[in-house]
């Protein structure tokens, strides 16, 4: 399974910003993408969740009102809009894709990360 995120890059506050997750190479059905970040110093933090057919989405407080995700199923992909980004967004942000599976080791694929800088 590969999980590969792009879109990152420096962005001035109060600007938009939007990211995106491919995944390939599986097998398992996929029950849903998240997305997560972790800031410098910081422990890595659950920012959104789609589930992948139904497209229902779920944020952390952090992002609620200001990052919309979304799915294409046809593309396997899911994106993270952004927008009134602030310094405290900050991070590497990292896709997770949970699948169907019976064997724990096998419900989770997780990309290498892109980096999102907020700063004027």
């Amino acid at each position: 399974v590969q999980v590969v995120e792009s879109g990152g890059g420096l962005v001035q506050p109060g600007r938009s910003l939007r990211l995106s997750c491919v995944v390939s190479g599986f097998t398992r059905s996929i029950y849903a993408m998240n997305w997560y970040r972790q800031a410098p110093g910081k422990e890595r933090e659950w920012v959104a969740r789609v589930t992948y057919t139904e497209g229902h989405p779920e944020y952390a407080a952090s992002a609620k009102g200001r990052f919309t995700i979304s799915v294409d199923t046809v593309k396997n992909t899911a994106g993270l809009q952004m927008s009134s980004l602030k310094p405290e967004d900050t991070a590497v942000y990292y896709c997770n894709v949970n699948f169907f599976a019976v064997d724990s080791k096998d419900r989770n694929a997780w990309g290498q990360g892109t980096q999102v800088i907020v700063s004027s």
